[in-house]
């Protein structure tokens, strides 16, 4: 194996640690919130990789995304996903996969917060609206659940 000086090295990956993720809440009275992973502001991605967290009762605002897929699986809790008008419920170990120009909403329908892993490929200014919003902090609910300490 040939070992290169750091000046010539290229990382072939980008590394996050939940503790350290930026995260941001868009609105002050949104009922969601996003540790931010990978956007196009930390890493080469031209997608978003968040933890999304719902507050009890929390929901997105009915949104859509003209050219952007946006997937979802289920870490915590559970809730209702909508998509131009047709409901299901989710839980953990759920993914879902909403396809581009589909009016959605997800909401906690728990008695608990819900956590998912958010993508949207392409990021179509998704990245940019979160990081323009509210910093707040994970709390140390988020990081029982998120890193597998809860009681």
């Amino acid at each position: 194996m040939t070992t290169y000086g750091a000046e010539r090295m290229q990382k072939s990956f980008t590394y996050e640690q939940l503790r350290k993720a930026e995260v941001f809440k868009i609105a002050p009275d949104d009922t969601n919130y996003f540790a931010i992973l990978f956007d196009p502001a930390n890493s080469s991605t031209n997608s978003i990789f968040v933890i999304e967290i719902f507050t009890v009762g929390g929901a997105t605002p009915p949104n859509s995304h003209s050219t952007a897929h946006e997937f979802f699986y289920v870490l915590h809790g559970e809730g209702i996903a909508s998509s131009d008008g047709d409901e299901l419920p989710i839980a953990k170990g759920d993914a879902l996969l909403l396809e581009p120009g589909s009016v959605h909403i997800v909401k906690n329908t728990g008695a608990s917060k819900l956590y998912t892993l958010t993508v949207m490929v392409p990021n179509q200014e998704f990245s940019e609206l979160i990081r323009a919003g509210e910093r707040v902090a994970l709390d140390d609910e988020d990081l029982a659940i998120l890193t597998g300490k809860a009681a």
